[in-house]
């Protein structure tokens, strides 16, 4: 088991997007491991989480799992087919937990004209509560960067962020239009200006997805995303 100590050596070992998001934890106290082809990636606090991010030949996966998988509150997180590979490799019982989406993809895309970077995120707060009260990225939150957005007016309708981005990876979340104006194409038009904007500084614009919201799925596949299931396995109690 060979321990990679930089961002740039987590990138040189594991071409998963998802993987390549979390290198980020190497600059703020994570760690990372390649064994017999997989990839894994402890990420102290990460959209929220404390996660284990792993990739690669389900044996190698299960013996990374295995070695650095537990702890309190750790979410070891992977693709939901890897998922179900590894499971009967391991030692002792773990379990599946919840599965969501994650979607990304890469080259370029036009932005459209009725979007832009917000220069104040005073509307951001109030529209989210609106929207999405559940949002995982809020103004001010340690790793969201900034938001974006479509105006009616003085009002702001619609803002996605940028948030948790990585060397090669730029992360979209924090997706919201309000109710009032739903329907008219708004949440397209912000999510496609935000990952415009990210694909042309980082080359992969991802993110994460309740599996269960067909119409926001389907929003990122017209963009260009593509989709996977991720799950966590966690210890059985």
């Amino acid at each position: 088991m060979r321990r990679l100590r930089t961002t740039a050596s987590v990138l040189d070992a594991c071409d998963d997007p998802l993987v390549r998001w979390a290198a980020q934890a190497l600059t703020s106290g994570g760690a990372a491991w390649e064994h017999n082809g997989a990839v894994a990636v402890h990420a102290p606090s990460l959209t929220r989480r404390r996660r284990l991010v792993l990739s690669g030949p389900a044996e190698g996966v299960a013996s990374l799992l295995a070695a650095h998988g537990r702890g309190v509150e750790l979410r070891p997180l992977m693709s939901r087919s890897l998922a179900l590979e590894v499971a009967p490799l391991m030692p002792s019982p773990w379990v599946e937990d919840k599965p969501f989406g994650w979607m990304d993809r890469s080259g370029t895309l036009e932005p459209p004209a009725e979007a832009c970077w917000l220069s104040t995120t005073d509307g951001v707060t109030p529209l989210l509560q609106a929207a999405m009260p559940d949002s995982w990225a809020w103004p001010g939150e340690t790793g969201v960067r900034r938001w974006a957005g479509v105006h009616a007016g003085d009002t702001l309708v619609a803002t996605a962020a940028e948030a948790w981005s990585s060397v090669d990876v730029g992360f979209m979340m924090g997706v919201a239009v309000h109710p009032s104006h739903a329907g008219q194409g708004l949440g397209l038009r912000v999510c496609q200006f935000v990952a415009s904007s990210l694909l042309s500084l980082y080359g992969t614009c991802a993110l994460f997805v309740d599996n269960s919201n067909a119409p926001a799925i389907a929003l990122y596949r017209k963009l260009g995303f593509t989709y996977r299931d991720l799950t966590t396995l966690l210890p059985a109690v």
